[in-house]
């Protein structure tokens, strides 16, 4: 096949179920206890990178900055701040996934009422045609908005089979897939004819975790994607803004390109060690908080080391967590970079630090 559209550690999954229906069966004892055996050393050897990452200090930055989201959340269950984030999909739906990276669910956990309250509010802002959006607070790039949300809905969805969940979000898929450019990608509505690599990867990490839980993806509206994302990298390893204009390459849409391939099930190959290449020389090196589209970099940049694997990994998780805890303030939050707000940094930053905890099935190698 071209692409795998599976998380890598999903198929010894598959082969321990398929062990256990034969062992139903009385076809294979031995052997199945054997595959049950050996999922349980990989569950053990997760949670042991968790823990060796994951240290005391990363665990009280993380815990404030959790602390200072759920203090900040509306009594309508959004978050965001100012005049254009108030009560925004996209920031509500980060500021969920780190509540869901600590291990909380919708109503269970240390923050279950706040995620309920959360997926209470992108559920209320999803239109009959799909749409996630908040008249409240409707920015440039809504696409950018509702895939982030559909993302949130899909990892909630793979936690409580909610019918309300489903419902919606089939309905916010088929408008993702509805709105592909000619070229295979997404731009800022659904009505835009062009496309441009930053809300392409929103979309396809979207309909990567719908598919992970179950809502059908036709293959075609991935190869295009895949295509379109190919065609948006430079000969550097690094990827333009969009295929129309020669631009540089830039750190931030280029972890963006990476995680793209990534979930579109493209795990090896020229362009991925291309493209893991020129985000190795933009390290982390304790500088903290360089230029716009900070945190949207390092949300990226963190997933694409996290499957690229522990020659990757190691190096980059080590800098930017000390980036990010020598940058928290002492409210506990993040300061924001100047496209966003800070909910939206706290956020990204609680959900960077938490990624080798293993919680959310999308992060997952």
């Amino acid at each position: 096949m071209r692409y795998r559209f599976f998380h890598k550690e999903q198929r010894p999954v598959f082969r321990t179920l398929i062990a256990r229906l034969l062992l139903v069966s009385g076809l294979m004892i031995a052997g199945g206890h054997a595959n049950v055996m050996a999922q349980a050393e990989i569950n053990r050897s997760i949670d042991a990178q968790g823990k060796k990452y994951y240290t005391l200090q990363t665990r009280t930055a993380v815990s404030r900055g959790l602390q200072f989201l759920a203090e900040r959340q509306h009594t309508d269950g959004s978050f965001g701040s100012g005049s254009t984030f108030k009560s925004n999909v996209a920031v509500t739906a980060l500021c969920g996934m780190a509540f869901l990276a600590d291990g909380s669910t919708p109503g269970r956990g240390k923050y279950g009422i706040q995620v309920q309250k959360a997926v209470d509010f992108i559920l209320a802002s999803c239109k009959p045609s799909g749409y996630i959006i908040s008249p409240d607070s409707i920015s440039h790039g809504p696409m950018y908005g509702h895939g982030f949300a559909t993302l949130f809905l899909a990892e909630v969805y793979g936690m409580t089979h909610s019918k309300d969940v489903r419902a919606k979000l089939e309905k916010a898929v088929e408008l993702i897939v509805k709105s592909q450019n000619a070229k295979g990608g997404w731009r800022y509505t659904p009505e835009s004819k062009d496309a441009d690599l930053s809300v392409t990867v929103c979309q396809i990490m979207a309909l990567r975790a719908a598919r992970n839980c179950g809502i059908f993806i036709s293959k075609d509206v991935i190869d295009r994607c895949i295509d379109y994302v190919k065609q948006s990298q430079n000969p550097d390893g690094g990827f333009r803004y969009q295929l129309v204009r020669q631009a540089e390459s830039e750190f931030p849409r280029s972890a963006a390109g990476v995680v793209a391939l990534y979930s579109a099930g493209i795990y090896e190959g020229p362009e991925i060690e291309n493209g893991l290449g020129y985000l190795m020389r933009h390290l982390p090196n304790q500088r903290y908080f360089r230029g716009s589209h900070y945190y949207y970099g390092q949300y990226y940049a963190v997933q694409a080391m996290w499957q690229a694997g522990k020659n990757y990994w190691e190096g980059w998780y080590s800098a930017i967590r000390e980036e990010l805890i020598s940058g928290q303030m002492s409210s506990g939050s993040w300061r924001p970079d100047s496209s966003n707000c800070v909910e939206y940094s706290t956020a990204m930053s609680c959900i960077v630090l938490q990624i080798p905890r293993n919680n959310i099935p999308i992060f997952q190698r």
